[in-house]
């Protein structure tokens, strides 16, 4: 009888208890998709465009890309799937099973269950069309749709993965990250022509100002890394900068993104330099590991031929030289130069590819310039005759100058000596009485 009703009990248990529900589709990315390597039919949501179509007798197969991944993951579906709005370039959400790929060009598609059409595109009227690569001109006309080419998506995924290198880069090293201000009173050692900002409304108005004084886009972040040195041995500041330039060339862009650090009690420059080629190597090497794919797109339809010289440039340690040894190798060159090189002048584009090229194709940091060429608050190396200070510049293949960077002069009285003989003393002071602009 004990037995009956424990059993009867149970069989109340279990009537009354709710039957298991089917789990909900996980979302992923296609690139996390693509990454498992082991598919056992899991449930999972994909959601972005359509970039491939194509229809059999019983088979549907889609491709599918969120701009996670240059590649897009397969999408397998019954045929009464398929309908007019499933298009390229349309958007749509996709659930289904994960499984293992019987094809060798992916390991893994997506056996759908469900596909909704999000969006729907008409790709008749659509600009990019499947298989056609359109040169960078075409894309230019369509700034809100270029994105999704594989060529814009490659370099814009490279340049999401360099900025978090760089930032994670800083972090592991101990800086501390500084928001320096776009909207700025200084124009930190005339480094360019500024942009001046004003309110709309008051611009046929010029002599009233919005913050009582003239204030502009920052052309760089360096005097407010400067203060903050005075607090944190080590800050750094990524973020973009202006420049009031005229110019059409690639050298000369009236916005960009630039990394600027500052290190408080650094005696040497090689300690500088170590720094400078760590942060190379370190975001160069994340980006290749990270986003194998893209590169090797840009490798070849953007800048053939660099993949191997990028790979040559990681094996080797960056070489050092002096201004006086480049200047004495740019003489001997047999290149005939624009600017014809000599002691006492700065080094042009062409010089510096040439000194590169000179030294195997491996980056090469050029250090102790003469004291006329560099602002004054550079490190003086008190070497007379010639009279150097104590900064450097790292040049690589293909560009030219990439880094550029110094010791600061910590003694006072040199600092006022050449405050005085450039005419700065008094500018000096008034600048101690100006407020920084936050």
């Amino acid at each position: 009888m004990f037995r009956a009703r424990c059993l009867l009990r149970a069989l109340r248990a279990c009537s009354s208890a709710p039957c298991p529900r089917q789990r909900p589709a996980a979302r992923v990315s296609v690139r996390g998709a693509l990454g498992v390597q082991s598919a056992n039919g899991e449930r999972v949501k994909v959601q972005g465009w359509i970039r491939s179509i194509r229809s059999q007798k019983e088979v549907l197969f889609l491709h599918v890309n969120d701009g996670s991944s240059l590649e897009s993951l397969q999408v397998v579906a019954d045929s009464s799937f398929d309908s007019r709005e499933l298009a390229f370039g349309s958007s749509v959400e996709v659930q289904g099973q994960l499984v293992k790929s019987p094809s060798k060009k992916q390991n893994v598609e997506l056996k759908a269950e469900k596909i909704e059409v999000v969006g729907s595109c008409d790709a008749k009227a659509f600009p990019f069309k499947y298989k056609e690569r359109h040169p960078l001109e075409y894309l230019r006309q369509y700034p809100h749709l270029r994105c999704r080419t594989n060529v814009l998506g490659s370099v814009l995924r490279v340049r999401s993965e360099a900025t978090a290198a760089i930032h994670s880069f800083f972090k592991d090293s101990g800086f501390v990250h500084i928001h320096t201000p776009v909207i700025t009173s200084n124009d930190c050692e005339g480094a360019g022509e500024l942009f001046q900002v004003e309110p709309s409304s008051k611009i046929k108005v010029p002599e009233e100002n919005f913050f009582n004084i003239p204030v502009f886009l920052t052309v760089s972040g360096q005097l407010h890394l400067e203060v903050m040195s005075g607090a944190f041995t080590q800050v750094f500041t990524f973020g973009p900068t202006f420049r009031a330039e005229n110019s059409q060339s690639r050298r000369h862009l009236a916005e960009f993104y630039m990394v600027e650090a500052e290190i408080s009690f650094l005696e040497s420059l090689q300690d500088l330099m170590q720094v400078m080629e760590s942060l190379f190597k370190t975001t160069a090497m994340t980006v290749l590991s990270n986003c194998p794919k893209d590169v090797e797109l840009c490798h070849k339809f953007l800048a053939p031929g660099q993949k191997d010289r990028l790979e040559h440039m990681l094996k080797n340690n960056f070489l050092i030289i002096s201004y006086t040894e480049a200047v004495e190798i740019l003489k001997q060159a047999s290149q005939n130069f624009t600017f014809t090189p000599e002691w006492g002048a700065d080094l042009h584009t062409e010089h510096e590819k040439y000194l590169v090229k000179h030294c195997g194709d491996i980056p090469v940091f050029v250090i102790n310039y003469p004291l006329v060429l560099k602002p004054f608050y550079m490190r003086d190396n008190e070497d007379g005759p010639q009279h150097t200070v104590a900064a450097v510049d790292l040049l690589v293949p293909g560009v030219g100058e990439l880094f550029g960077g110094s010791l600061r002069e910590e003694r006072y009285h040199l600092l006022e000596q050449r405050l005085a003989r450039l005419g700065l003393t008094e500018a000096y002071q008034c600048w101690n009485l100006l407020p920084f602009i936050w």
